[in-house]
């Protein structure tokens, strides 16, 4: 059962990481603390069954199979923290705190939204510190569910188009000194 379990997870994780890698040249993930994530009782349930590191290793050698780059964002970064309009940084943001409104500018953020926009900042802001030409064009990740439509696999002129790319322009910071 567990072996069931565990190459279903692994296969699609593998899935996930080839779609993605297939998709873009550069991926930006933030270097996560697995294990010391895993010592609260109350998530390390749902941290193990998401297999993070092993999808992170999955990336990191496909990528660089590919010649694309990996950029690892530091774990100490505030992404969930840092408002991503104004940057503003609020001191304290518990877990069980999904949504937030940021004081400075009135923007009303997801958590995971949120943080994922910074994240995607900071890859972009390294990469250009590292002297990288950066498009910060991307689609989406998570594919829409059910199955494929018959109608459209069949039609031979048109395309089939199961995720619509997204056009974003990520804000950087820049720190002058």
């Amino acid at each position: 059962m567990y072996g069931r379990v565990s190459n279903s997870r692994q296969d699609f994780l593998h899935k996930l990481s080839r779609k993605i890698v297939n998709e873009n040249q550069v991926v930006v993930v933030e270097n996560l603390h697995v294990k010391g994530m895993v010592r609260n009782h109350n998530l390390a349930k749902a941290i193990s069954d998401a297999g993070w590191g092993m999808f992170t290793n999955f990336l990191a050698y496909k990528v660089e199979k590919k010649g694309g780059k990996l950029v690892e964002i530091d774990r100490w970064f505030p992404s969930s923290k840092l408002c991503s309009n104004c940057y503003y940084q609020i001191n304290e943001l518990p877990l069980d705190v999904r949504e937030w409104t940021c004081p400075h500018c009135g923007t009303h953020h997801d958590r995971d939204g949120n943080a994922a926009t910074n994240i995607r900042a900071e890859g972009i802001r390294m990469l250009q510190t590292d002297g990288t030409a950066v498009s910060a064009n991307g689609g989406e990740v998570r594919p829409k569910l059910g199955r494929k439509s018959v109608l459209i696999a069949k039609r031979a002129s048109v395309p089939a188009r199961r995720h619509s790319p997204m056009m974003l322009e990520a804000y950087t910071i820049v720190a002058s000194t």
